[in-house]
């Protein structure tokens, strides 16, 4: 007899790297009987996402497409590796492979039954038709190059539908997914396409997701008044971003000559060049470090003025109804701070659920470069208490991302509003944790089991973070020898 799932798990995460941990959160649901949702943003702006964005517009769809197919049951494996299938890096052979994805002479279609194969293939043959109105060969074209099945199945079903959440929810259906035990909620709903930028402590801004999360030059706004680019280090402290949307600064007229492109797509005229470029190319395991680190993330309009887009009202509700957070593995700046500094999202944390677990990274990033445990911690909670502000146009800041924890009593107290537990991997080459400043900031450490992967870098034991799990929510197999403090011999 089946029962009812009695508790709500939330996870907010990015794509790739949250993707390991997914088997853990599903044995996590069937062993304390809950339901789970993941908050996931719409912000990435790199590979086959940013050829779609350029053309068609809409949100960055790489994220939601990969957890999705991520969660595709094993029983319905042809669909799932329908939806993860990418088309060759070859522009000429990708455009051909697509076109077998019309005709359904794919060899990807057999396995499928042909209800489903039929149904998919209309949502292919709609795509082709919205991209057959917007090429004018040469100069405004399509790239299929390397494009995700799923990504473009996404793009279809919202451009059918005009509807975003519809498109996911007919990914979700022909895959298998059971919503009614796992969800997928977009941080934002919407069919426009919303960017961050990232102010570093040297006063220089990135411009868009991929920019910051990947090696590439910086892409600074326009110089003005209000716009500190390129400080020295001795400016840092002082460096100044963009005012706040409804603020009273005085905006200065520049008359800025935008470059001309030879092209017609869906981003607005005089929109940042890094923004409308297709980013198809790049390395997600380059770690090339940032020039400076990281003061400051806020989404953008296309022409690099901050806004405050509002957050999926589903995952505003998710998170009151929930018993328990958990911000999952991934880039910090770019999978996780999307989704906490949408106004209300703060505040729906401190005031909804009991636990809100924090599983550190088991290594640092181009983005993390010399953090330590209790960094990542205050960089969690200054994004939640900056989205939790009464005051709509306050500034959503991220402080320095190295301060003595000693230094801001009050702060260290409010801490525990956002997380009571850091899940952790004790390694030399694994952020480093002060297990008692985590206590007199009122948060709990739990140290695990890890292990090398096969590029060096520390990944956690999934039994062990699946019973480290339950026993915070207050459920364990007591069958099961503990593995919570069992830690791997240092080399």
């Amino acid at each position: 007899m089946t029962t009812t799932p009695s508790r709500k798990i939330i996870v907010f995460s990015g794509g790739s790297a949250a993707n390991s941990l997914v088997d853990v959160f599903n044995e996590l649901i069937e062993k304390n009987n809950c339901t789970l949702s993941y908050i996931i943003p719409i912000s990435d702006n790199g590979g086959s996402s940013s050829e779609l964005i350029r053309v068609f517009g809409g949100p960055g769809i790489g994220d939601i497409r990969s957890r999705l197919v991520r969660l595709i049951p094993p029983t319905n494996a042809p669909i799932l590796h329908f939806f993860n299938h990418r088309l060759p890096p070859s522009s000429i052979d990708a455009s051909a492979e697509f076109l077998t994805l019309l005709d359904l002479t794919s060899s990807l279609y057999q396995p499928i039954p042909a209800p489903q194969a039929l149904l998919i293939r209309s949502i292919f043959s709609h795509l082709h038709l919205e991209i057959l109105k917007r090429i004018r060969p040469p100069s405004s074209t399509f790239n299929f190059q390397s494009a995700a099945i799923g990504n473009l199945f996404l793009t279809g079903a919202r451009l059918l539908t005009g509807s975003f959440e519809s498109a996911i929810y007919l990914l979700a259906i022909i895959g298998g997914v059971d919503e009614s035990r796992t969800a997928v909620l977009p941080a934002i709903v919407s069919n426009f396409t919303h960017h961050i930028s990232a102010g570093l402590t040297d006063g220089t801004v990135i411009a868009g997701q991929n920019a910051i999360s990947h090696p590439s030059a910086p892409t600074a706004l326009p110089e003005s008044p209000n716009v500190a680019i390129h400080s020295s280090s001795a400016e840092s402290a002082s460096a100044t971003f963009p005012p706040p949307v409804g603020s009273n600064t005085t905006h200065h007229n520049h008359h800025i000559t935008a470059p001309t492109y030879p092209i017609e797509d869906a981003t607005l005229p005089g929109s940042l060049p890094t923004l409308r470029a297709s980013q198809l190319q790049f390395s997600k395991s380059a770690d090339q470090p940032l020039p400076a680190p990281i003061l400051r993330i806020w989404y953008i309009n296309p022409y690099g003025q901050e806004m405050h887009p509002s957050p999926n009202p589903k995952a505003i509700a998710a998170i009151q109804a929930s018993d328990a957070v958990i911000y999952s593995i991934g880039s910090l700046y770019t999978s996780l701070a999307p989704s906490l500094i949408l106004q209300g999202v703060g505040t729906a944390i401190a005031n909804g659920p009991r636990f809100k677990i924090l599983i550190l990274n088991g290594s640092l990033d181009r983005e993390t470069g010399g953090f330590e445990g209790l960094d990542f911690v205050r960089a969690v909670v200054r994004c939640c208490e900056a989205s939790s502000s009464l005051d709509p146009n306050a500034p959503i800041r991220v402080d320095n991302p190295s301060p003595s924890i000693d230094g801001d009593g009050q702060f260290n107290q409010r801490m525990r509003r956002f997380i009571t537990h850091l899940i952790y991997i004790d390694h030399s080459s694994a952020p480093h944790v002060d297990r008692e400043k985590l206590s007199a900031c009122g948060i709990e450490g739990v140290r695990l089991y890890g292990r090398k992967g096969d590029d060096g870098k520390m990944r956690y034991d999934e039994k062990a973070l699946t019973q480290a799990l339950g026993v915070i929510l207050g459920r364990r197999d007591v069958k099961e020898r503990s593995r919570r403090n069992t830690m791997e011999g240092r080399a």
